[in-house]
């Protein structure tokens, strides 16, 4: 039984998803925050579960990033749409997702598997700390100096989310998956 708990654990923050997007938009942003928190620590307790006691499974290696992206995506559009923060955020993020999907799409014919690494982490764990810095901000109607704090911590997650993209690109490059030939043919195109 214990062996399905990390999957369990995901499916849960596929649920979450919903209810954060509802609370954003009912303006409780302290659940959301909650929400969105609990969400957090699952992603941290599946990963580790799943590593320490070797429960990786398929549904886990797919879903868990997938549960990731779809709660960070649906949390910012949910943030933008809502005037929180600037839709350009969200596009940054969306335009980054977009090319690693590609990529993915392009390296799965290869049975290439791309694990994260640190860059990929670090970025995540910024714009978490952005997310939850809107959604405290937003509720306790903080003086400026803290949406000032808050529109920083944004800009550097998004500068972690593109450092963490150059580099997935050049470790890929550098073991051979991308050919510098149809690199240098996109360049001339």
């Amino acid at each position: 039984m214990l062996k399905y708990l990390p999957n369990a654990l995901t499916i849960i923050r596929f649920i979450f998803i919903p209810v954060i997007i509802f609370y954003i938009f009912t303006g409780n942003y302290i659940l959301a925050f909650i929400f969105f928190t609990i969400s957090a620590i699952t992603d941290v307790a599946d990963g580790f579960i799943a590593r320490k006691y070797n429960f990786v499974s398929n549904f886990g290696k797919l879903m868990d990033p997938l549960a990731d992206k779809l709660t960070q995506i649906s949390t910012l559009a949910s943030l933008a749409l809502a005037h929180i923060i600037p839709i350009w955020i969200l596009i940054i993020v969306l335009s980054k997702e977009f090319i690693m999907i590609i990529g993915a799409s392009f390296l799965y014919g290869k049975d290439v598997v791309v694990y994260s690494k640190w860059y990929g982490k670090l970025s995540t764990v910024l714009l978490y700390f952005a997310i939850v810095a809107s959604l405290l901000i937003k509720q306790f109607d903080l003086p400026e100096f803290y949406s000032t704090l808050g529109f920083w911590l944004y800009c550097l997650a998004l500068t972690a989310t593109i450092f963490s993209l150059i580099m997935y690109i050049k470790d890929l490059y550098n073991k051979g998956f991308i050919d510098k030939q149809d690199l240098n043919r996109g360049r001339s195109s």
